[in-house]
């Protein structure tokens, strides 16, 4: 490349002043100025020319300070793909390597601790030496897998548990405990039996309806049996009348075991189909050690509302009443009992409340089928009533042993 040519980088060469330019004395020295750029420029040729000369082959004319692609660039990354991705494959495995090298060895670590652990555990046991073994087992503890310290856990409570059994077994503490309480027990099933069976028996009851008991018309004349009856519909009664009996206490809690019993008192002695009071009286509840099948026959009587229907069979007839009144009195209020009036009534007398006999229920019904006026003359009233008390339960259990009286 000439030095002339213009260049973007090249060394700034000083040009020629034109001649008009010049002053007269600079004309005259011209010749000399040309003669010395003509040997700066034969200068800069030749540097030229050598630099051609060394320039490789591949490289153009127009290009001098082209580089060579064999010149290695400090600033260019030499890692490829394919160097990357064998690079992490290696570092995989080397991680891989070590970590299960790290996994097996504390394995192998943590299963001798736990043998030597049970080993030092058994060893004390057999000696004998207790809080050693308890050391052994809080050293080896956090050793222990879930199910080795569940496993442990379970031991010791299983031990635990057949020691306390065997002090037990061999203490005799308890056995005054447990007799007293069975005594209580049994105390209070005696004293208070009546109460619960007569409220069972009053809950069930109306389940066990006898369909024979449904009678559809009150009024209508039907063939009976002789033999005497109270039939109760709403409250499932059908038991049997026992009329020969007198009205004391022993004769009564007889007769009410065979069903129940007429309390005939001067003033209200009549029996069905008579004018005045038919007075029946039978058990609400009882002793479940007293005998007959009777004992809660009226457990529901004070279900009975106004209107309800009882129905009596005397002398092979039928007599229907309907309940006209309900009361609460004293053992001892008898002259409730004695009606001054021209009608057939029929009384119904038990104890309550349930399972004892503090109080008598008189349920009251008057005659309605056959006709009440065809009712033939009450028995004359003799006797006195003042010492006469309304018949009710047997004797408690408490009675029984240290004397009460009559219930």
């Amino acid at each position: 490349m000439r030095p002339d040519t213009p260049r973007s980088n090249g060394p700034v060469v000083p040009q020629r002043q034109s001649a008009s330019s010049l002053s007269h004395g600079e004309r005259s020295s011209a010749p000399l100025q040309n003669a010395a750029a003509a040997i700066v420029r034969g200068q800069i040729d030749t540097i030229y020319d050598n630099q051609n000369n060394s320039q490789p082959a591949s490289a153009t004319p127009t290009e001098p300070h082209a580089v060579s692609n064999d010149t290695p660039n400090p600033y260019e990354r030499t890692h490829n793909d394919e160097h990357i991705d064998v690079q992490a494959e290696h570092w995989n495995k080397y991680h891989s390597a070590w970590q299960e090298y790290y996994q097996k060895y504390y394995e192998r670590y943590y299963i001798g601790q736990v043998y030597k652990a049970r080993e030092a555990l058994e060893a004390n046991i057999k000696t004998g030496k207790p809080d050693e073994a308890k050391t052994a087992t809080e050293q080896a503890e956090e050793t222990f897998s879930r199910d080795e310290a569940m496993y442990d856990l379970k031991s010791k409570l299983l031990n635990q548990l057949q020691t306390s059994a065997k002090k037990v077994r061999k203490s005799r503490h308890f056995i005054p405990i447990t007799a007293a309480l069975c005594v209580v027990v049994l105390f209070l099933f005696l004293q208070y039996n009546r109460v619960l069976f007569a409220n069972v028996q009053a809950y069930v009851s109306p389940g066990n309806i006898d369909p024979a008991n449904l009678i559809v018309d009150p009024s209508t004349d039907v063939a009976v049996s002789p033999d005497p009856k109270l039939i109760i519909p709403k409250i499932n009664v059908d038991v049997p009348v026992e009329y020969n009996v007198t009205p004391d206490y022993d004769s009564q809690m007889k007769a009410m075991q065979n069903g129940v019993a007429w309390f005939g008192i001067p003033g209200a002695n009549s029996k069905p189909g008579q004018i005045g009071n038919t007075v029946l009286s039978g058990h609400s509840s009882n002793d479940v050690i007293d005998p007959g099948s009777y004992k809660f026959i009226f457990a529901r009587l004070d279900h009975l509302e106004n209107g309800d229907m009882i129905y009596v069979n005397y002398n092979s007839v039928r007599y229907s009443y309907t309940v006209t009144r309900k009361e609460v009195v004293k053992p001892t209020d008898v002259q409730k009992l004695v009606y001054n009036g021209d009608k057939p009534i029929l009384t119904l007398i038990t104890c309550t409340p349930l399972g004892t006999s503090l109080n008598r229920l008189l349920v009251t019904a008057e005659q309605v089928s056959p006709n009440p006026s065809q009712a033939t003359a009450a028995p004359s009233n003799t006797g006195n009533t003042n010492e006469t008390s309304i018949p009710g339960n047997s004797p408690t259990f408490l009675q029984r042993i240290f004397g009460g009286g009559e219930g």
